[in-house]
């Protein structure tokens, strides 16, 4: 099954390589493609529980659906997972 979903707190290539090299870490999650524009991300998943651990592993980053809350503390680690995915891009 396929699924977009919408993200707060995407800001850059640094977000989207961090989403994207920690989404493909998940089993069952596969064809990763995300917008940094849009702050869209689309995949591919096998199972519900792959797409729950998929949405529980974005927002432990710091990048909640749009329509989940959006905490000061998601703005932080969001910055955090940011810069990680920064220092990934070589």
């Amino acid at each position: 099954m396929k699924t977009t979903l919408k993200l707060q707190n995407v800001k850059c290539g640094g977000c989207t390589n961090g989403i994207m090299v920690r989404l493909l870490k998940i089993s069952g999650i596969n064809n990763v493609q995300i917008d940094d524009g849009s702050s869209e991300v689309s995949f591919t998943y096998e199972t519900v529980n792959d797409l729950a651990m998929a949405e529980r592993a974005l927002i432990q980053m710091g990048y909640p659906p749009e329509d989940a809350e959006n905490t000061i503390l998601d703005k932080a680690k969001s910055f955090i997972s940011c810069a990680t995915g920064k220092l990934s891009i070589t």
